[in-house]
C-alpha cells in the first residue's frame, strides 16, 4: 500500500520523525477531538462563532456532531476553509488582518446582538483567531492595526506579549465576543496553540476578561520599538481595563501541545526508541536551537542519562528577531531553529532532525517546516550553499530548498503550535 503522507520516501530516521510528526497531528484534528468536549443544549437557539485556523474544521466537526440546527459565522486563514452546510465560513488574512476579517468580525458581532437569555453561543477558537477577529476599536482604523501587527511580528516578541496588545485594539478581542452574546450562555472550544493554555491568550482571550489596561499594552510596544500610530498611542493611553465579561461561561480545550506530543512520543516508543520530552519550550529560536544541539552531544557523548537509540522532543512556540538582513531571506520559526541547530552540530553522525509546526505553516512560506540529517553540511557545501551566511539573513526556507529537505503538508486545518524532534542513532549513520 502507498503511504498517504509519503513517509516511504524519506530516509528511515527522518521516515520515523514524520510519523511522529503526522500523529501529532492527527491528534488534534476537530475531527477526532470535537465531538467529546460539546456543550449540553439550550432551551433555544445555537449561534457558532470563532476564528482561528481550524475554525472552519472545527465549525464542520461541530455540525457533524451537534443534535440540531446552528447558525453562525467563522472566519479562517485564506486557503483553510471547509464545506459546512449551516454555519458559514468567510476567509480572510492572516497574520496582518484585512478587511475581509473586520467585515467577518462585525457581522459576528451584529448576529450575537440577536442572542437571547435562552439561547447558546458556541465559540470556536484556535491559533490564527487574534488576526482574524480584528473590527478595530472605535477611534481606530484597520491601518492602524496592520502597522502595529507587522511590528509586533517582527520586533522579537513571544506570542503572549503581542495577543495583550492586540487584545487592546480589536473590539471582539479581551472578552468583546463574551460581552456581544450577553445574556445568552457562552461555551468556548478551543485548540490551544499558546504556552500554558492560558485562556486569555488563545486568540487573544474572544470569550475571556481581559485584565490589562492600555497603558499596559503601551509599555509592550515601546519594550520592543514598535512604531505606534498616534491614534493607538492616544487610545492604550487613556483606556483603562475593559468592561468586564458578566459570564465567562464554560471553556474547555479541546487539544494542546501536550496531547500531540504524547501522541508522538508512542509512536517513537512503539519503534524502540527512548523518549527525552522537553515539553513545551519558548524563546529566540537560535538560542533553543543551541540548548538543544548541546543535549544532543551529551547524549552522543553518553554524558546524559537517556541513551541512543532516543528522540529529543519539544513544542512550544520560539520566536525570530528580524533584523535588517531578514529582508534578504525566507523562513519561519521551525525552519531558523532547524538551520541553527545543524550548524551548531556541525554536521555530528548519526543525528537527525525534523521541525514544523503543526498547522502546517512555517512562518509565511509554502512549508510547514524541514528536516536534515548528518550530512547536511557537507552536502549543502558541495552545492556552494553557505549554512551561515543564510542563517544571518533568516533563510531557511531558501537553505533547506535548495537541499529538497522542506517538509511541505499544506494548510492541516489545526494549530498546536511547533513540533521538534531530533533522533539520535547508535553507531554510524547512513548521512543522509
Amino acid at each position: 500500500m502507498a503511504d498517504p503522507a509519503g513517509n516511504a520516501r524519506l530516509p528511515g530516521p527522518v521516515a520515523l520523525l514524520k510519523s511522529m510528526f503526522d500523529a501529532a497531528v492527527a491528534s488534534a484534528l476537530p475531527e477526532h477531538c470535537l465531538a467529546a468536549n460539546l456543550p449540553s443544549p439550550p432551551a433555544g437557539r445555537t449561534f457558532v462563532v470563532g476564528a482561528g485556523k481550524a475554525s472552519a474544521a472545527m465549525a464542520r466537526a461541530f455540525e457533524a456532531a451537534w443534535d440540531g440546527e446552528p447558525t453562525g459565522i467563522v472566519v479562517t486563514p485564506y486557503g483553510h476553509a471547509a464545506l459546512c452546510e449551516r454555519i458559514a465560513v468567510r476567509e480572510a488574512s492572516h497574520p496582518v488582518p484585512d478587511g475581509a476579517g473586520a467585515d467577518a468580525t462585525q457581522d459576528m458581532l451584529e448576529m450575537l446582538a440577536e442572542a437571547g437569555e435562552d439561547d447558546l453561543v458556541v465559540c470556536l477558537l484556535s491559533g490564527g483567531g487574534s488576526a482574524l477577529l480584528c473590527a478595530p476599536e472605535t477611534g481606530l482604523e484597520l491601518a492602524d492595526l496592520q502597522n502595529v501587527y507587522r511590528g509586533l511580528l517582527r520586533c522579537g516578541a513571544d506570542i503572549a506579549a503581542i495577543n495583550r496588545v492586540r487584545r487592546k485594539l480589536a473590539c471582539a478581542l479581551g472578552g468583546g465576543l463574551a460581552r456581544a452574546a450577553a445574556p445568552a450562555r457562552v461555551a468556548t472550544l478551543a485548540i490551544s496553540d499558546v504556552v500554558g493554555d492560558d485562556p486569555a491568550a488563545i486568540a487573544s482571550g474572544p470569550t475571556v476578561a481581559d485584565a490589562d489596561t492600555g497603558r499596559d499594552a503601551l509599555a509592550i510596544l515601546e519594550r520592543y520599538g514598535v512604531v505606534t500610530p498616534p491614534a493607538v498611542r492616544g487610545l492604550l493611553e487613556t483606556s483603562e481595563r475593559c468592561e468586564p465579561v458578566a459570564c465567562e461561561g464554560e471553556y474547555r480545550i479541546v487539544a494542546n501541545a501536550s496531547q500531540a506530543l504524547a501522541a508522538a512520543k508512542a509512536v517513537a516508543r512503539q519503534a524502540g526508541y527512548s523518549v527525552l520530552e522537553l515539553g513545551e519550550v519558548a524563546g529566540e529560536a537560535r538560542d533553543v536551537a543551541e540548548a538543544h544541539a548541546r543535549l544532543a552531544m551529551a547524549v552522543l557523548a553518553g554524558e546524559h542519562k537517556v541513551r541512543a537509540p532516543c528522540v529529543i522532543l519539544s513544542g512550544g512556540e520560539t520566536t525570530v528577531t528580524v533584523d535588517g538582513l531578514g529582508a534578504q531571506g525566507r523562513g519561519g520559526r521551525n525552519g531558523e531553529y532547524l538551520l541553527a541547530l545543524a550548524t551548531a552540530l556541525g554536521g555530528s553522525a548519526n543525528v537527525w532532525a525534523l521541525a514544523a509546526d503543526t498547522d502546517g505553516i512555517d512562518g509565511s512560506g509554502d512549508n510547514a517546516g524541514a528536516w536534515f540529517g548528518p550530512a547536511v553540511l557537507r552536502q549543502a557545501a558541495a552545492h556552494g550553499i553557505d549554512a551561515a551566511d543564510h542563517l544571518v539573513r533568516h533563510d531557511s526556507y531558501g537553505f533547506f530548498g535548495a537541499l529538497e529537505r522542506l517538509i511541505v503538508t499544506g494548510p492541516t486545518r489545526t494549530n498546536v503550535n511547533d513540533f521538534r524532534a531530533i533522533l539520535i542513532e547508535p553507531g554510524q549513520g547512513d548521512f543522509t
